[in-house]
């Protein structure tokens, strides 16, 4: 950043240079101004996963201090694991090894609307008999009702 410079002078001897104690902030705001913009396009694109239609519910949000593992159950019963796609005999060797905390670490499990409920409980079933205790179904927020007049 520059500083101007300014002469005063004092009687006709001595000229002294002294920096003006201004700072310009413009730039500092332009650059994070710039930066929030950027966020917040960025930011929902982070939370991309396995597109799936997930069933409507209103249940309340869970709150979580770090991010949890995924399966996702498409509409044609593949499981995804996060966004990689895996065999339903690997899955818990897979949760297994990726798990930070052990048999702790919460698990979110995604169903289609379409899939069979039975196929989404079979996942379930497959991680609760390996040891997680931490699973939870995901769902996805109410339609709006259209207004009855």
């Amino acid at each position: 950043m520059a500083a101007g410079v300014q002469s005063i002078e004092r009687g006709r001897r001595s000229r002294r240079r002294r920096p003006l104690a201004e700072i310009n902030v413009t730039p500092f705001v332009d650059v994070m101004l710039v930066l929030l913009i950027v966020f917040m396009v960025t930011a929902p694109l982070l939370t991309v996963g396995v597109p799936v239609d997930l069933p409507k519910t209103r249940a309340q949000n869970l709150g979580q201090d770090r991010e949890p593992l995924s399966v996702t159950i498409k509409r044609d019963g593949q499981i995804y694991l996060q966004n990689t796609p895996v065999a339903e005999d690997v899955l818990v060797s897979k949760l297994t090894a990726i798990a930070a905390n052990g048999y702790d670490q919460r698990i979110f499990v995604r169903g289609d609307a379409s899939v069979d409920y039975g196929r989404v409980m079979e996942v379930m079933g497959t991680l609760s008999a390996a040891g997680f205790t931490h699973i939870g179904l995901v769902t996805g927020p109410p339609k709006p009702k259209p207004d009855e007049k």
